[in-house]
């Protein structure tokens, strides 16, 4: 199995007007994926999950979806968690009636709080999404948490990692991006790539780490804040370059989903991600 690649969303080139087209589009590109996005809230309907996951079908198109932005498995107040495990669960109905496997969602902010104190709220937040959503009958998909890039958020790559222990089903969303921003840049190139790569495995194992998800896009970042702005492949500022990713998850063998998130030109950089993994896995010797 290889991995996959395409958009977080429509590209700016995308000719249709609705996202039921994607699909077809993005396989006529040769991409593989596609991440529907509930950023502002899950307001597509049923009908509309369903005719879009039946032309993913029919493209070969995996599918994922974004879970709402404002999502906070940190904050302990009883009424923001129900409204937490609410958010996920109709993320969750909405992914299944379009038959994406995997909801991305994001891990929270301190609030004033230590990072430890922080990540405890979440893990005790987590367990209560998880159980609201096997109550629910959704215990088939996959909940994604995702590294985060700004410095105070709770999200770095440990915390995330340590979030995914606590059920098998828990797949982490890498977003080399948020890392690179979140460490100022710190997190970029050929030997953090295979840090990066490693730290997963130490954690979660050998066949959880290969099929991880990822979001990768370069990151504009400001020195106190950490993330800024997603940018394009075109833009040179910043990073991080996808290049030393993509030759190392070659060089693994391994099969993660990449869904590209820049701004605008998300397909066309999926598709150049896609390119440079392909040349770098037909020469590729697999790391045991």
């Amino acid at each position: 199995m290889s991995a996959r690649f395409g958009p977080a969303g429509n590209a700016d080139s995308f000719p249709y007007k609705s996202s039921v087209d994607a699909p077809r589009w993005l396989n006529e590109l040769g991409l593989d994926c596609y991440e529907y996005q509930c950023g502002k809230g899950v307001n597509v309907g049923e009908q509309t999950a369903r005719r879009l996951g039946a032309a993913a079908r029919e493209a070969g198109i995996a599918l994922s979806l974004h879970a709402p932005y404002f999502i906070n498995l940190a904050n302990p107040e009883p009424e923001s968690l129900q409204k937490t495990i609410g958010y996920i669960v109709s993320a969750c109905r909405a992914a299944d009636w379009m038959g994406a496997g995997r909801v991305v969602v994001h891990s929270g902010a301190l609030m004033k709080r230590s990072r430890r104190a922080a990540l405890d709220i979440a893990r005790l937040s987590l367990k209560a999404v998880l159980a609201a959503c096997d109550e629910a009958g959704f215990g088939h998909i996959a909940l994604c948490p995702e590294t985060m890039g700004k410095i105070n958020q709770l999200g770095d790559l440990d915390e995330v990692l340590e979030l995914c222990t606590l059920d098998e089903r828990l797949v982490p969303t890498v977003d080399f991006g948020h890392l690179y921003a979140r460490t100022l840049g710190g997190l970029s190139g050929p030997e953090a790539c295979a840090a990066i790569l490693d730290r997963i495995r130490a954690v979660l194992g050998e066949q959880r780490a290969a099929g991880f998800h990822s979001h990768f896009s370069k990151i504009a970042f400001t020195p106190n804040g950490g993330e800024k702005m997603h940018l394009t492949f075109a833009q040179t500022d910043f990073g991080p370059e996808p290049e030393p990713l993509m030759a190392e998850v070659a060089r693994r063998g391994w099969s993660p989903t990449f869904i590209c998130e820049s701004a605008g030109t998300q397909a066309e950089d999926a598709l150049r991600m896609k390119r440079m993994y392909q040349a770098r896995l037909s020469y590729a010797p697999q790391r045991p």
